[in-house]
């Protein structure tokens, strides 16, 4: 490693570390990382509790961060993974469109059936797996394909746009 690309690398390191990484100059993938991890562990949580009241306040929080959250993403990040010329890429936006709509499905069935019964539960336990499994392949898909397509000021200009879609997200 050269004097200068060890002086890069410091800079960066310096500047991650003063910037969270949902500020708008940070990478849109370490938003993302950090917005997965927040509903995985939302969603664990939900699995594992049999106290209704933390059940339907973890319902809540869990909507309030998945629906912003997917409808963004496919937005910002998938719309422009699909419209790069590769047929991988477009089945990987396609896929993720359709995992997003099966998880909001199950959303919104959590949401009508009663918290603490078994079929609460059941559903709990889908929307996890299917989260988990989603973001398992959205993380070596579709994240493969904007490293390799975005640059550096690219992503940051996503991780911008993404926050600003967000915030115009109405939450039902």
């Amino acid at each position: 490693m050269t004097v200068r690309n060890t002086i890069e690398q410091a800079a960066k390191s310096v500047a991650n570390a003063l910037n969270p990484a949902e500020g708008p100059s940070s990478d849109i993938l370490d938003t993302l990382q950090e917005e997965h991890d927040e509903v995985q562990e939302l969603l664990g949580n939900l699995t594992k509790t049999d106290n209704v009241a933390e059940q339907k306040t973890l319902l809540n929080k869990i909507k309030q961060a998945l629906i912003p959250h997917t409808k963004a993403e496919e937005a910002i990040v998938y719309d422009k993974v699909a419209a790069l010329n590769s047929e991988e890429a477009k089945i990987d936006g396609a896929e993720g469109y359709t995992e997003h709509a099966l998880a909001s499905a199950t959303l919104m069935q959590l949401a009508k059936l009663g918290a603490g019964t078994p079929e609460f539960k059941a559903n709990a336990k889908v929307l996890k797996e299917l989260v988990d499994h989603h973001v398992r392949e959205e993380e070596r898909n579709i994240w493969s394909q904007v490293k390799e397509n975005f640059s550096d000021e690219q992503r940051k200009q996503m991780n911008r746009d993404f926050l600003a879609a967000k915030k115009r997200v109405p939450i039902s």
